[in-house]
């Protein structure tokens, strides 16, 4: 039997917490303080850091000179429209990886994986040139697809040790009791990976939203998105940080709200499957 940790080890935990959470914690309340000042308050000093009287002139520019709705309406469709797809079918090819033995299926696995550990920029070019073909550049649908196929690899690693964690014998009662396979997928399996699925969209949901480079070499206008709307505030002559600033917590707050809401599912949908019997 393990010994209780001494009271110093707690107060050794609590002060490494602390100093995590303030280093971690401290961009983010910068970028919020700055987004409601003038550029000269921000350029004053460190002593206008957090004394300063606020202003929403910043997002009322950015809002003025950006088409910033409909930029913001583009990353949530193409957010969600790929994480939909990676979802779908990166569970559904996750299924076949851990429930059949075949030949092949282990470097059939590592393939797949593969996909993620090259650098984005490598596939750039040839994206282009494909979606230049198929006439998907500045389209939704064109940056739903490249950004699928960055998730898909992500999902199917994911979802395959979920599935995995889950007793066959739970599906195999079910097809004894007369539900096809498909069925016994819909009732039994889906409903019990259903946090580690909602935990797996939050991952591809901040990933696809956040994502810079393919917004910026596949969009023009039509299907531009919010990150690619920030640098633009960055001249040859002045960096515009407190449109920056006001910018980024456009594009940070839905997600970062969005991924409070559902902070639980992403808990235990991480933790499924680490308790062994």
């Amino acid at each position: 039997m393990r010994a209780p940790k001494s009271r110093s080890y707690w107060i050794a935990v609590a002060v490494i917490l602390v100093v995590y959470g303030v280093f971690s914690l401290l961009p983010i309340a910068y970028l919020i303080v700055s987004s409601f000042k003038t550029q000269q308050q921000i350029y004053a000093g460190i002593g206008s850091t957090f004394w300063f009287s606020p202003t929403l002139d910043s997002y009322r520019f950015i809002f003025e000179t950006k088409p910033m709705l409909h930029m913001l309406t583009n990353t949530l469709i193409v957010s969600v429209g790929s994480t939909v797809f990676s979802l779908v079918f990166g569970t559904l090819a996750a299924y076949g990886l851990a429930r059949f033995s075949f030949r092949g299926r282990d470097d059939l696995a590592f393939y797949i994986l593969s996909v993620r550990m090259f650098p984005p920029i490598v596939a750039a070019l040839p994206i282009f040139m494909i979606f230049k073909t198929m006439a998907l550049l500045d389209t939704k649908l064109g940056l739903i697809i490249a950004y699928t196929s960055f998730n898909l690899p992500f999902v199917v690693w994911m979802m395959t040790g979920f599935i995995k964690a889950v007793p066959v014998q739970l599906e195999e009662a079910a097809m004894i009791d007369g539900q096809t396979q498909l069925g016994a997928i819909r009732d039994i399996l889906l409903p019990v990976l259903r946090p580690s699925i909602i935990a797996v969209a939050i991952f591809c949901i901040i990933f696809s939203w956040n994502e810079f480079l393919f917004a910026l070499i596949l969009t023009k206008a039509k299907a531009k998105t919010l990150p690619v709307a920030i640098p633009e505030f960055i001249t040859w002559t002045e960096v515009g940080w407190n449109y920056v600033a006001a910018a980024g917590m456009v594009l940070v707050m839905p997600v970062l709200l969005f991924s409070i809401l559902a902070q639980k599912y992403m808990v235990r949908g991480m933790s499924m499957g680490a308790i062994k019997d």
